[in-house]
């Protein structure tokens, strides 16, 4: 079954960015209603207006559109794949939870440092000091484990400030899953003196193989189940009855250890598809499920979509017009059918440049590229398709530092005409100058 919340409703109150101190903080009202719920705004408060709108676009559940057809092809093959002794399936399935969590579900739950810099305003978008729109869906992890789960999939939007190009989006889609185990789910056979939780003090150490608790022989039989489940799951989206070329390689996040990246080999390049490893014993602890081990893994919609459809550009999912969504309006009872994009039109690009020093650095404000890329979404919306920094000099003599950043205008629609292109690029130089303190040059 899949589980979904009821119909949720946002209302915007936005105004201006004022300065904290001088420049970069956003003047909101005393709160900000999202989702049917009122937030106090403060010092933390981010959300720009371009932001708030896509909250309500709820792409996942959009009928036809090519992340639903992909979303339901992972949930497909877990329902299938995946059985209970009762002949239910053994995945729960989430995939409207509200993208408004805690600081607590986001970072602390996950055992993210107070200090980390991936709780900085510079890469999270905040309602408040208390809120934030996710992250990342592994943020639900805590709650779910908590509630008795042992096996679950988690879909949804998040939100994290990056650089603006054909492969980066302020918004986009996770798929995260979990599996729990006790000893008896793990060890099947009785009779195998086996356990999940090591007895030899000797052993009580943390390896590159394992957690300090763990035997090694528990961490090797779940790794084996993750990679068995991730290898299955891979070969059935991107296969399509042609055997697929995948490696392990070795990696570091800060929810799981031992951690692995997935690979594979598809029509000749190779593609970073997911992340994965066990997770960490103390998230488990938190969550009262200290006698278990879990692995989880974590992968981004679009980069599947976008790989699997032959879509070159981020943006494309976001769009309204029918050239797009027709082309992929099509029943697949099987979940097998791929639909290669064919783009409706290139039309040409637009290149400006915009150049201009930076502000001083305060107590309260220090420039910081991702507000000059959120402010040109605010203006420019899905009009820039990239904003790269071509240029940053330092005048030796007063210590001022410029920047040049290279804009990059195309519509997915229709030919910009240069005057409209001129128009946008003279509104952002002017909020630039307004919000973020910057002199023109």
């Amino acid at each position: 079954m899949i589980f979904r919340n009821s119909k949720i409703f946002i209302s915007k109150k936005y105004t201006n960015f004022q300065g904290l101190g001088r420049f970069s903080s956003q003047k909101y009202d005393p709160t900000i209603n999202l989702f049917g719920r009122e937030y106090p705004t403060d010092e933390w408060t981010n959300i720009n207006q371009s932001i708030q709108n896509k909250l309500q676009r709820n792409l996942l559940h959009q009928r036809y559109h090519p992340l639903n057809h992909l979303a339901n092809k992972i949930k497909h093959f877990f329902y299938k794949t995946y059985i209970n002794r009762n002949g239910n399936p053994l995945f729960t399935i989430f995939d409207n939870f509200n993208p408004v969590v805690s600081v607590e579900q986001n970072f602390d739950s996950l055992l993210t440092p107070k200090d980390h810099v991936s709780r900085s305003k510079k890469d999270c978008f905040y309602v408040n000091k208390d809120y934030l729109l996710r992250a990342h869906t592994t943020a639900h992890d805590n709650e779910l484990i908590r509630s008795g789960l042992n096996c679950f999939l988690t879909f949804g939007d998040v939100y994290r400030r990056d650089e603006i190009d054909s492969k980066h989006y302020p918004v986009f889609h996770q798929c995260d899953g979990v599996r729990l185990f006790d000893k008896n789910e793990l060890f099947k056979d009785e009779r195998l003196e086996m356990d999940i939780f090591e007895k030899n003090v000797s052993n009580l150490i943390r390896t590159f193989e394992k957690q300090k608790n763990y035997t090694l022989d528990a961490s090797k039989i779940v790794e084996y189940d993750l990679k068995n489940t991730l290898t299955k799951l891979v070969q059935f989206i991107f296969g399509n009855n042609n055997k697929l070329n995948m490696k392990w390689v070795s990696a570091n996040f800060p929810f799981t250890h031992p951690s692995w990246e997935l690979e594979i080999e598809y029509k000749g390049n190779w593609y970073e598809v997911l992340g994965c490893g066990i997770l960490e014993q103390d998230i488990l602890i938190n969550a009262g499920a200290k006698n278990h081990i879990a692995w989880a893994f974590g992968l981004g919609l679009e980069r599947w979509a976008m790989i699997l459809n032959d879509i070159p550009d981020i943006r494309v999912f976001w769009s309204t017009d029918d050239g797009f969504l027709s082309q992929f309006k099509y029943e697949d009872p099987t979940h097998t059918k791929i639909i290669k994009y064919k783009p409706v039109s290139v039309y040409p690009p637009c290149p400006c440049d915009i150049s201009f020093w930076l502000p001083q650095k305060t107590d309260s404000y220090e420039y910081n590229s991702n507000d000059f890329y959120d402010l040109v979404r605010d203006v420019g919306g899905d009009l820039v398709e990239q904003v790269t920094l071509i240029d940053n000099f330092e005048n030796k003599k007063t210590k001022k530092i410029s920047h040049c950043y290279r804009i990059i205008y195309r519509s997915m629609e229709r030919t910009l005409l240069q005057n409209e292109v001129n128009e946008l690029h003279k509104k952002i130089e002017a909020k630039a100058k307004e919000q973020l303190g910057v002199q023109i040059r």
